[in-house]
């Protein structure tokens, strides 16, 4: 898998580079690359009890991410995933301190505990006061005498970071990490592992498959679950969790592992906010990525319970880009629309053989979406056929309330009816199609003249006309012979279609923007689903 890096020698020394070259100042490094990779703040006097933190990297922006003033003084980077050494902590460590001490805040993974637990044990004998606390958030495996430490770490730094800012001592910052140490709960799912540079990719979780409890180096889960959707992805997450949520307010930290995309954490949000255990979450922190697992295509959950001690730390601001905050889990809530855009609605009437046409053009569109995709995706975004089968969907819903009876106000209710619900430009174009169709029908013209005068409204608004590679180049030519029967039209649809894969370069539409190279050999999906519902429509008319 190809991936924006230099050489993997040199991967973790670029990256920390360009994070402190866009920091704004904010951070400095220790000079001692490539073996001690250690950030720091600028600002840092010594003043009060400095927070270290650190492991190996792939995890960002977990660690340096969060150094600055309100967590972490410094970070002690190592390779990725791998521990950074004795003489790396220790460097952090005499570089930080003064009179008031430091905490190191560990991850529970046996190289960081030796590394980080030996640096302290030398920084002692300098005369320094060094405390260590170890993370063991996660809950995936429960019988694990030493449960990993992962995304949980990160409500340790907040918590005990505001405890430090404000000039606590040593010994009540290293006991309120403790304390939240005690109090917090992980677990993550993902549906694919992770990529780590100069190496191949383990394919270990199958197709359909989604695992539960796995590790932020890409260890292995509790177990591979059968994966159907974002509800029961969350469901059983929280189910793992549930045990850890009592009485009072919680918050949840819902982390990105690092290639879950912002859709997708959104909806995971919307369905933690909707569970079951909303009634005690009360906050929310992300969603985000905070402790990555490179490009991990999954997301984790740490709870925790809130005191008043806590909720003020937590909603302390800090100036990091990489803390999202924390925020109240809230209703969603709606205005109505303006005036202006509430739409019309039409005068319900029945005529069962304009339905039947309806619905037949619709199924078609339903049935075509996935061919209709694939075909898209060689020359555009691949969502033409869900484009049309979800307005098809909301059209067939809609036809209880639509004026079958009536063609006039018909054409113009499918027209305000696509503009709702069909997505894109094609929404917008077939919105205009079927007013000004209505239009015309009303004028006194007949159902072809009226449908061909809609076509001419989309080319004078659209700009796109016959040649160009547009649904135009099956819905001209079929028009055309739509008063010498279906079948006429849809040959004609259908010869209009297949000239598309001969045109090499789209003059409208999304398709302009692709090389011609692209293009050849491959019909337009919009004159495609035209030919689609003529043969359709033909072929239920011959049938009926």
């Amino acid at each position: 898998m190809s991936q924006f890096v230099n050489s993997k020698a040199t991967l973790v020394t670029d990256a920390l580079d360009g994070l402190l070259q866009s920091a704004g100042g904010r951070l400095i490094r220790l000079d001692g690359y490539p073996h001690i990779k250690v950030v720091i703040r600028a600002d840092w006097d010594k003043s009060k009890v400095a927070l270290i933190s650190g492991g190996g990297s792939g995890h960002e922006p977990a660690h340096a991410g969060f150094v600055g003033q309100g967590m972490l003084t410094a970070a002690i980077c190592g390779e990725v995933f791998a521990s950074p050494s004795v003489d790396a902590v220790l460097a952090g460590i005499l570089a930080v301190t003064g009179e008031a001490g430091c905490l190191l805040i560990v991850k529970n993974y046996t190289g960081d505990r030796l590394n980080f637990g030996l640096a302290a044990e030398r920084a002692k004998a300098f005369g320094l006061k060094v405390e260590m606390v170890v993370v063991d958030d996660d809950v995936a495996l429960p019988d694990l005498p030493q449960p990993r430490g992962v995304a949980g770490t990160l409500l340790v730094h907040k918590i005990a970071g505001a405890a430090a800012e404000s000039g606590a001592d040593l010994d009540r910052v290293a006991t309120t990490a403790r304390k939240v140490i005690d109090a917090v709960s992980t677990i993550g799912m993902s549906l694919d592992t992770c990529t780590i540079p100069g190496s191949q990719k383990e394919a270990r979780i199958g197709v359909g498959k989604a695992e539960l409890g796995l590790g932020i180096h890409g260890e292995a889960g509790a177990e591979q679950v059968v994966f159907e959707s974002a509800h029961r992805a969350m469901t059983e997450v929280l189910g793992k969790l549930s045990e850890k949520v009592g009485n009072g307010p919680h918050v949840a930290l819902l982390n990105n592992l690092g290639s879950t995309t912002p859709l997708e954490m959104s909806v995971l949000a919307q369905e933690l906010a909707t569970s079951p255990l909303a009634e005690h979450i009360k906050y929310i922190i992300g969603p985000a990525p905070m402790m990555t697992s490179l490009d991990m295509h999954g997301f984790s959950v740490s709870v925790m319970p809130l005191s008043e001690e806590w909720q003020s730390a937590l909603d302390t601001k800090v100036e990091l880009h990489a803390w999202p905050g924390m925020a109240s889990i809230v209703p969603v809530q709606t205005l109505p629309l303006p005036d202006g855009l509430t739409p019309i609605k039409p005068i319900a009437s029945v005529n069962a053989k304009t339905k039947a046409i309806i619905e037949a053009c619709c199924d078609l569109l339903i049935d075509a979406e996935d061919d209709l995709n694939a075909l898209d995706a060689k020359s555009g975004d691949g969502d033409t056929g869900s484009t049309l089968a979800t307005a098809a969907r909301a059209l067939k819903e809609s036809l209880v309330r639509m004026p079958l009876a009536d063609l006039t106000q018909l054409f113009r209710a499918v027209g305000d009816e696509l503009s709702q619900t069909m997505g894109g430009s094609s929404g917008v174009i077939l919105a205009i199609f079927f007013s000004a169709a209505g239009d015309a029908f009303a004028s006194g013209k007949s159902t072809a003249a009226a449908l061909s005068a809609g076509l001419s409204r989309i080319s004078e608004v659209g700009g796109a006309q016959k040649g160009d590679r547009t649904m135009i180049d099956a819905l001209d030519p079929a028009l055309n012979m739509l008063s010498e029967g279906m079948s006429a039209a849809a040959d004609a649809a259908r010869t209009g279609a297949n000239a598309t894969a001969k045109i090499g370069r789209a003059k409208a539409g999304r398709a302009s923007y692709v090389p011609a190279e692209n293009l050849i050999g491959h019909n337009d999906p919009g004159a495609e689903a035209v030919a689609l519902l003529f043969e359709g429509l033909a072929k239920a008319m011959e049938e009926a």
